[in-house]
């Protein structure tokens, strides 16, 4: 089932988007939390989104770059602004297309479905993690914060990947071990050791301080929330 965002602040018109979705058998997400879209983002994973323009705090513009720093999701905004000035902007921002307010439900779910066929029949697109307002592409193996992107070796990406998933949860050494080499054999723990060493001093130097956590002869963390507590590597 393919997921579709719904970036609409008006709760009438991104409702009445929501039921005519789900009866085409679309998984819809309503973004909730306009301070922070891309947490939203990561999170539900979608397959396509709809995205206004006129949004509290930053308008859609924005979120369209914040959203293709990080993904290749097709993008289609719906706006009352359907000036050409914006629907270039729209473009040049990176949406796939523009529809104009008010629209025909029919019409909008006839290019949404278009617009899956013609994205999805040639490969899926990776997800996201998100955490703290890093975002984790495990499509490319990079990390963007703040605008910034940061590449990771294998074993660093293995190892944020891991953390991520678990995020909350103290991820043993051995465990990481097995998913940096595939293998339950015996690894020198010091290469480990050294590993997070550099991934942590690439997210110290983006400003992620902080972001990985020791557990003292038991493993690494990320908490759930900013915690600043640390043990060494």
């Amino acid at each position: 089932m393919y997921r579709l965002l719904i970036i609409e602040d008006d709760r009438g018109i991104a409702e009445a988007i929501r039921q005519q979705a789900e009866m085409w058998e679309l998984q819809v997400g309503c973004v909730q939390n306009f301070r922070n879209i891309m947490a939203e983002f990561a999170q539900f994973d979608p397959h396509i989104v709809l995205l206004d323009i006129m949004l509290p705090f930053f308008n859609g513009y924005h979120w369209c770059a914040e959203i293709r720093k990080v993904s290749k999701v097709p993008i289609i905004f719906i706006s009352s602004a359907s000036d050409n000035m914006n629907i270039i902007m729209a473009v040049n921002m990176g949406a796939d297309d523009f529809i104009a307010k008010p629209f025909d439900q029919s019409v909008l779910m006839a290019k949404i479905q278009a617009m899956l066929r013609r994205t999805y029949d040639f490969g899926t697109s990776a997800p996201v993690l998100e955490h703290r307002g890093a975002l984790l592409n495990t499509g490319d193996n990079t990390v963007t914060y703040r605008g910034e992107k940061l590449a990771l070796t294998r074993n660093e990406y293995r190892i944020l990947l891991n953390l991520m998933q678990n995020k909350g949860k103290v991820v043993s050494r051995e465990k990481l071990m097995e998913q940096l080499w595939e293998t339950d054999c015996f690894v020198d723990e010091n290469t480990l050791t050294v590993n997070v060493g550099r991934l942590r001093k690439k997210l110290d130097n983006v400003g992620l301080k902080a972001f990985i956590e020791t557990r003292f002869g038991v493993g690494y963390l990320i908490p759930n929330e900013e915690s600043g507590e640390d043990c060494g590597a």
